[in-house]
């Protein structure tokens, strides 16, 4: 992206990270960010940050497991972990309530999200009781992907549909960036 920070390029004259918080706010009971490096620079949402527990900035899968481990500790009484990525503009308003519903009509213990033929592991839900803790699996394990931490449990596929838009389209590189506004004119 040019050495610009993914979450704050623009679209639509707002941030990704701002059009991800209004597309994933209402479909949560509380929302969070997890990010490395300095906080402050979140300051404008009023979301709390949580740095992954574990050093090394080794993926989405150590947010996840930071997720989880926050939750446990923070919100007891809390069912399902909802993970997102900031990078998808065109995120699925009825992502949560579809996964939490399929992974409970299959008694799993993970759903994620597909479209188009692929798999979108960060658009998950993750249960509660999960065990795993960061330091477990990413230091003695040396797992690094989301696919197989997901592998270790009973899961389920929610697949959503990728017309007119992909909810899952990822923006990478500034050409994903000028597609995305492209296909934003013709839906917002």
């Amino acid at each position: 992206m040019g050495g610009v920070d993914k979450a704050f390029a623009t679209l639509g004259g707002e941030t990704l990270l701002a059009r991800t918080i209004a597309r994933a706010k209402p479909q949560v009971d509380e929302l969070l960010i997890n990010a490395n490096g300095d906080s402050a620079r979140f300051s404008q949402f009023g979301l709390p940050v949580l740095a992954d527990r574990v050093e090394g900035f080794l993926g989405p899968l150590a947010g996840i497991l930071t997720g989880l481990e926050w939750m446990r500790a923070n919100r007891p009484e809390a069912r399902w972990l909802a993970t997102f990525s900031c990078d998808s503009p065109f995120l699925s308003m009825d992502l949560v309530g579809r996964l939490v519903n399929a992974a409970e009509a299959e008694d799993a213990s993970v759903a994620v999200a597909s479209s188009n033929e692929r798999l979108h592991p960060v658009f998950a839900v993750w249960r509660a009781d999960i065990e795993d803790t960061p330091q477990s699996l990413l230091d003695d394990e040396d797992m690094r992907k989301v696919e197989d931490f997901i592998a270790l449990f009973d899961h389920v596929f929610v697949k959503f549909a990728s017309e007119p838009v992909d909810p899952f389209f990822n923006i990478n590189t500034p050409d994903d960036l000028a597609r995305a506004e492209t296909l934003r004119n013709g839906i917002d």
